[in-house]
């Protein structure tokens, strides 16, 4: 069994919480114990601050981002990122809050996909399809962890081999993933892998922001920088098609509210969960998204190597997990940018692909900018 929170992890929780003001003011990174696994493998915290107030803390089980603390445009800090205090929760199971997400993001149809020839089949953790990896992912293992300063902000690369056929899929696969915290304020993360056999990758981080920290997202404002968004079937998976925004709900190329058209989708439960397709030149860092808080004045602004970015609203929170500070996360509690390649990809010859040889090198950034209006 996991262990459970005892007086000494409450007042070292506590204890942290206290410096975080100290935390603020000088750039650095701190590392900290958050708890032991079943297996007894041990999982450390570590913080990442710069001089302007910004403060990311990432844990090593599943290379998971558990906080992200950014200023009101009063400079009050809060945290906006969902997730819990303690390592116990995020091992009972959860929506992948922060997580590492791989080997592939996003679903595969009926978890089976053909190479060179050959037919795999996953398992399937989401009927009738596999989701972000299988049952055992990125998000469900230990890290490696090495720290450095470096000439931008504190950084920390986490580092993971994949052996041949774990969750099925083939070839071995060395990843790396590293969280550098700019004096910017921006939270960049630098993805690489590579595979001695032909495989599929498909990287995201999966965190889930609410600009104000609390309550719904739905008066929180976004726009997209994308023409066309990728429809879906009676299961989440794509068409194929790729659809023209204009005139669909799926317009963001201007600013809307999160909640104003919701109604219009027509999923069950009601909300985005669905692929856009950024404008701009493959592999090239363009911009993603914009997402504001009216009331707080928090604005996130992100930047991405990836062709899409499955944008998620939280529409399968139910109320059943209760977060940090005791939050419970109801419908639309957060919302999720997953910079990515497109759902199912290795079904749509048309899609960007998904497959790394041997000899390739897999490489992505993503950037989150945290910003105030």
């Amino acid at each position: 069994m996991y262990k459970s929170v005892s007086l000494p992890r409450i007042f070292a929780i506590a204890a942290t919480l206290l410096v975080l003001p100290a935390l603020a003011k000088a750039e650095g990174i701190v590392k900290a114990p958050f708890g032991v696994l079943p297996d007894g493998k041990k999982v450390e915290v570590y913080t990442l601050a710069n001089k302007n107030g910004i403060i990311a803390k990432v844990m090593t089980y599943g290379a998971t981002l558990i906080e992200l603390h950014a200023p009101d445009r009063k400079g009050q800090l809060a945290d906006i990122v969902l997730g819990f205090d303690n390592l116990s929760a995020y091992v009972k199971g959860h929506p992948f809050f922060g997580s590492t997400v791989g080997r592939v993001a996003n679903r595969i149809a009926k978890g089976q996909f053909t190479l060179e020839g050959k037919s795999y089949q996953l398992a399937i953790n989401n009927p009738p399809n596999t989701l972000h990896g299988g049952k055992v992912g990125f998000d469900k293992v230990v890290w490696s962890a090495k720290p450095q300063k470096t000439a931008v902000g504190p950084s920390l690369t986490l580092s993971y081999t994949s052996p041949d056929g774990e969750e099925n899929f083939p070839g071995t696969l060395k990843i790396s993933v590293t969280y550098t915290l700019t004096e910017d304020n921006t939270l960049r993360i630098d993805y690489q892998a590579t595979t001695n056999k032909t495989t599929l990758v498909n990287f995201t981080n999966h965190s889930y922001f609410n600009l104000a920290a609390k309550g719904t997202v739905l008066d929180q404002v976004v726009r997209i920088n994308a023409d066309k968004y990728t429809p879906v079937d009676e299961n989440v998976i794509p068409t194929g098609k790729l659809v023209p925004v204009e005139g669909t709900p799926f317009d963001f190329r201007v600013e809307h509210a999160i909640g104003e058209r919701v109604s219009q989708i027509g999923n069950q439960p009601e909300g985005y969960d669905h692929n856009f397709v950024l404008k701009g030149k493959a592999n090239d860092l363009k911009f993603a998204a914009k997402a504001s808080d009216p009331a707080s004045g928090r604005v996130l602004k992100v930047w991405t190597t990836e062709p899409g970015v499955q944008f998620y609203i939280g529409s399968f929170l139910d109320g059943s997990l209760t977060g940090k500070n005791g939050h419970i996360y109801e419908a639309y509690s957060g919302f999720c940018f997953e910079a990515q390649h497109f759902p199912d990809a290795i079904h749509h010859k048309n899609f960007p692909s998904i497959v790394l040889r041997p000899g390739q090198t897999y490489r992505q950034k993503t950037v989150y900018q945290f910003l105030t209006q």
